[in-house]
């Protein structure tokens, strides 16, 4: 009897998640997409000759951002027809976790995709030509975007398949939840962040041309420090999943596991998305003063480092709650 209730404990977490998984996942792309194809449409009414460079464009800055919802796509298929290796509590705690951490990552990482897809159609608009440049540099920014999906899905894919050995059931079940949850928040901000940066690039590149190397450069330092709170709520995962838990039959060593995925994952939503409105404007003024390109980038970097205290305070609350409480 007891096997059977844990069994369909594993198909309640497997389906939820799944549909948690793509459900979340779609929001994201779904408007990064809309965005970039509403910025081709206003390409197009300026410069109708260039359809087919804009069109082309737009469906390349598309498919880009569609990549987070493929991801989430993936995670989803696989909780619904993975073939559970264990009857364990601890599997459909895992299950669910990776369920919410695909999820909630590819939201930040589809609009942010979003960004640089539509500012380069408008500036293929603006100049045609360095559509080739334009396209790169989307390219490059937009792949820097789904650097916090990536994260999310290997903590899925973790989750999914790892070794649960001897673990004890409590609280090691919060601790699976928590991870998840810090990846999966986390990567909000850090890929709204990302776009941010990359749709100044390309806008920047279409006004000034001559600093594209400028540019790029400026953008690749501001979306790494913008990636900063994903890394973070990824090693706060890390350590959830891997530290072994002593047994606890109470709720307060569970809930501080549970509440330091928590704290770490919304913690990370706001500097990540204010390192990258940080890197958005030292990229655009980069664009139209590339002498200044030097200053702008230490005042760059020294308010991002400012506007990531924040998330340092949410990772040293969540180390306590692991380590201390």
């Amino acid at each position: 009897m007891m096997t059977f209730e844990i069994a369909s404990m594993i198909e309640l977490a497997s389906f939820a998640g799944a549909g948690l998984c793509i459900g979340l996942g779609a929001i994201g792309a779904a408007l990064g997409e809309g965005y970039t194809a509403g910025l081709a449409n206003e390409a197009l009414s300026s410069r109708p000759e260039k359809s087919g460079e804009i069109i082309k464009n737009m469906l390349v800055g598309q498919a880009v951002a569609e990549s987070a919802a493929i991801f989430a796509l993936v995670i989803a298929i696989l909780l619904i027809f993975l073939e559970s290796p264990s009857e364990s509590v601890l599997r459909a705690s895992a299950l669910f976790g990776a369920g919410l951490c695909m999820g909630f990552g590819a939201i930040g990482s589809g609009i942010g995709a979003g960004y640089p897809g539509g500012e380069a159609c408008l500036g293929i608009a603006r100049q045609p030509s360095v559509t080739a440049r334009l396209t790169t540099n989307m390219l490059i920014g937009s792949a820097v975007c789904q650097t916090p999906a990536i994260f999310s899905m290997v903590v899925a894919l973790m989750l999914m398949f790892m070794d649960f050995g001897s673990l004890p059931v409590s609280p090691t079940w919060a601790a699976f939840l928590g991870a998840g949850l810090s990846t999966g928040l986390a990567a909000i901000g850090s890929g709204l962040g990302g776009g941010f940066a990359a749709g100044a690039s390309c806008s920047g590149i279409a006004r000034n041309p001559g600093t594209f190397s400028q540019v790029t450069t400026t953008m690749l330092i501001g979306q790494a420090v913008a990636q900063t709170p994903a890394i973070f709520g990824l090693l706060i995962s890390f350590v959830l999943m891997f530290k072994a838990f002593p047994a606890y039959s109470g709720l307060s060593v569970p809930m501080a596991l549970l509440g330091a995925g928590i704290c770490m994952g919304f913690g990370g939503i706001g500097p990540g998305i204010g390192n990258g409105l940080t890197a958005q404007s030292a990229v655009k003024w980069v664009a139209r003063n590339a002498d200044a390109a030097g200053d702008l980038t230490r005042t760059m970097l020294v308010g991002q480092a400012v506007s990531q205290s924040t998330a340092i305070y949410a990772m040293v609350i969540s180390l306590v709650l692991i380590f201390v409480v």
